[in-house]
């Protein structure tokens, strides 16, 4: 949060500047929103995957082409199969939830017709997604709240600002997971090429004083 205080207090005497770091950290916004168009064949399924961080806020629209004599339903789950939105015969419209855990979350589209295919067109399908900073309504946070302009874009850059501290912290987490897991490995793997030679060290000698014994039974050696 030290961070975030300090671009507020480099930002609050300009706005230019403001717009400047908005310019700066357009690239991690790309990244929040997901914005997709696709035809789906009649009596076939579609899914989307996307993976998200804990504690995020996810909104999307939907619009679906209509077609006659035929009913497209659309359904949003986590990778343990619970269902997070769900709409039969589905046309046009929005949905909302919050993520629980980093997961994968899968959207998909699954159009039923009783006529066969290839009587009826594809659908056309208009998918847009945002979460985190993108999914938020800043509008309404200025009513609210009865802030200005400049105001509105430093709140937003200032969340923007903490999901990307989220995200080094969540990265630096899942290194030193990877680096335990490492050291762990490597830690079985040394104990068992030790233990790999101590066996074939004894079955050596084992193999040893048999041989002696045996020469010495049939009187090969003395």
């Amino acid at each position: 949060m030290h961070t975030v205080g300090l671009i507020l207090q480099l930002l609050r005497p300009n706005a230019s500047m403001a717009r400047l770091a908005a310019l700066l950290l357009l690239p991690v916004l790309i990244e929040s929103v997901f914005s997709i168009s696709f035809f789906l064949p009649v009596n076939s399924r579609k899914c989307l995957r996307e993976e998200i961080h804990k504690d995020v806020l996810v909104t999307g629209e939907y619009e679906i082409g209509e077609q006659p004599n035929t009913k497209t339903n659309l359904k949003i789950t986590d990778s343990s199969s619970h269902t997070l939105y769900s709409k039969e015969d589905a046309t046009k419209g929005k949905f909302a939830f919050t993520t629980e855990d980093y997961d994968m979350f899968e959207v998909c589209f699954e159009s039923k017709s009783p006529m066969g295919t290839g009587r009826v067109p594809d659908q056309l399908i208009n998918l847009d997604m945002k979460h985190g900073v993108e999914a938020k309504n800043y509008e309404e946070i200025a009513k609210v709240e009865k802030l200005k302009p400049l105001e509105v874009e430093l709140r937003r850059l200032e969340d923007l600002s903490e999901s990307i501290v989220n995200d080094f912290a969540y990265m630096k987490k899942r290194e030193e997971e990877m680096r335990d897991t490492n050291e762990s490995t490597n830690t079985r793997v040394l104990y068992f090429s030790i233990f790999s030679m101590c066996c074939l060290i004894g079955l050596a000698t084992w193999q040893v004083f048999y041989l002696r014994r045996f020469f010495k039974a049939k009187k090969l050696i003395e």
